[in-house]
C-alpha cells in the first residue's frame, strides 16, 4: 500500500474543461442532492444544474459563490473515490479556498458543514469582492530556485504597498508564483512596472478579491458572525494548514481550528510552499494526489517540492525525470493518472 498526502485545489480551477466534473466523478449521489437541497435553501442555482449546463459561462461558474461550491464539491468527491485498498492517505493540505476541502476531507467538518463553510465564504467573498488578484513567476521556465528574484519581487510589492493611496501584499506564495492582491491602484503599478514575461504574465485574475490580505477583515467578521465555532470538530487525519502548520488528530483545538480558519487564513498572507514542504518532510509520501477541480495546481505542487529540495529535485528536468521513473506525482484531474489513486483502469473511466 502506498502513502499519499492529498492537496485539495482552490479557486480558479473549474473553468470550460471541467464542465461535467461532478457528472462524470462525483461518487455520492445522496450527499450531491443534499448539497443541491442546501443550495435552494439559500435561494442559489444547484451545483447539478451549474455542472450539467450545454455549456460554460465565465460569468456564471467563475463567481465567487458559485465556483466555491462546485470545487469544493470536486475535490471532496476525489476525495472520497480514492481506493483506500490502494492508498493511505497521511495527511491532507489545501491550496486558499482548498483548505476549506481539506478540513472536510480530514473529517474536521463534516461534507455538509464544509459544503456550508465554502458556500456562505464565497457568497460573502463575492458579495464584497474587494480588490483583486494577479499571477507573476519568480522561478524561471526550467522552475529552478532563484531566491533573489523572489525577494527582489518582494521588494518591489513593499515599495508599492508603501505609496500613498496603493494596496499591495503577497496573497499566495504558489510555489514558483507569487499570488499578489491589493486594490486597483496596487494592482495596476505592479501590472505598469513588472516586466512583462511568458506572454502572459502579470496576470489579472477575474472574479477573484484580495484574497488572504487585510482588506477581507470585513469578510472575516461577516463569516465568524454566520459560522459557529460548533461546526469544527477534531480531524480524523492530519492537517497542514496556509502557515505550514500541523493539526493532529486527538490534538487539537477546534475552537482554535475555527479562529484559524475565519481569521488568519481569511485575512493573511497563504503560504501554499511552505504547507507542501511540512507535508513531505514530515509524511514522506509515496504519493502527492492532487485532487480536481482541474489540473493547474500539480505544477505548483512540482515547484514547492523542488524548492523544499525534495529527493535531490533541482528543475523542473529533475522533476520530470523522477516522475517518468515512477510517478509521486497524480492529478484526478487527468484521466490517465486518476487510476492510481481510484483503482480504476482508463476504460473504465471512460465508460
Amino acid at each position: 500500500m502506498k502513502t499519499a498526502v492529498v492537496i485539495c485545489p482552490g479557486r480558479g480551477t473549474y473553468n470550460k474543461a471541467e464542465l461535467g466534473t461532478l457528472g462524470r466523478h462525483f461518487p455520492d449521489a445522496r450527499l450531491m442532492a443534499r448539497f443541491d437541497a442546501m443550495r435552494v435553501a439559500e435561494g442559489q442555482e444547484t451545483l447539478s444544474a451549474l455542472d450539467g449546463a450545454a455549456r460554460f459561462s465565465g460569468a456564471k461558474h467563475t463567481r465567487g459563490d458559485n465556483a466555491s461550491a462546485l470545487i469544493y464539491a470536486a475535490a471532496l468527491g476525489d476525495f472520497l473515490s480514492i481506493d483506500g485498498d490502494a492508498v493511505q492517505v497521511v495527511a491532507v493540505t489545501g491550496n486558499s479556498m482548498g483548505w476549506y476541502s481539506a478540513l472536510a476531507c480530514a473529517d474536521a467538518l463534516s461534507p455538509e458543514d464544509g459544503f456550508t463553510v465554502v458556500n456562505t465564504m464565497g457568497r460573502l467573498m463575492q458579495d464584497a469582492l474587494i480588490g483583486g488578484q494577479l499571477v507573476y513567476p519568480h522561478m524561471g521556465a526550467d522552475w529552478r530556485p532563484d531566491p533573489d528574484r523572489k525577494a527582489a519581487l518582494l521588494h518591489q510589492v513593499a515599495e508599492i504597498d508603501a505609496r500613498d493611496g496603493h494596496r499591495l501584499a503577497l496573497s499566495i506564495d504558489l510555489g514558483g508564483m507569487l499570488v499578489l492582491a491589493g486594490n486597483e491602484a496596487g494592482l495596476a503599478a505592479f501590472e505598469a512596472e513588472a516586466p512583462p514575461t511568458e506572454g502572459r504574465f502579470p496576470l489579472r485574475l477575474g472574479n477573484h478579491a484580495a484574497f488572504h490580505t487585510d482588506l477581507q477583515a470585513p469578510v472575516a467578521r461577516q463569516g465568524r458572525a454566520a459560522l459557529a465555532p460548533a461546526l469544527f470538530g477534531q480531524p480524523r487525519l492530519p492537517l497542514v494548514d496556509g502557515r505550514g502548520a500541523i493539526w493532529w488528530p486527538g490534538a487539537s483545538d477546534p475552537q482554535a481550528l475555527w479562529d484559524y480558519t475565519l481569521g488568519h487564513q481569511v485575512t493573511q498572507s497563504y503560504d501554499f510552499t511552505a504547507a507542501i514542504r511540512t507535508a513531505a518532510r514530515e509524511f514522506a509520501p509515496d504519493l502527492f494526489i492532487v485532487t480536481g477541480p482541474g489540473t493547474t495546481l500539480g505544477g505548483a505542487v512540482a515547484q514547492s517540492l523542488i524548492l523544499s529540495g525534495w529527493d535531490g529535485m533541482g528543475s523542473k528536468d529533475d522533476f520530470k525525470a523522477r516522475q517518468a521513473a515512477a510517478p509521486m506525482l497524480v492529478s484526478m484531474g487527468l484521466d490517465e493518472q486518476r487510476g492510481l489513486a481510484t483503482g480504476t483502469t482508463e476504460r473504465e473511466i471512460q465508460e
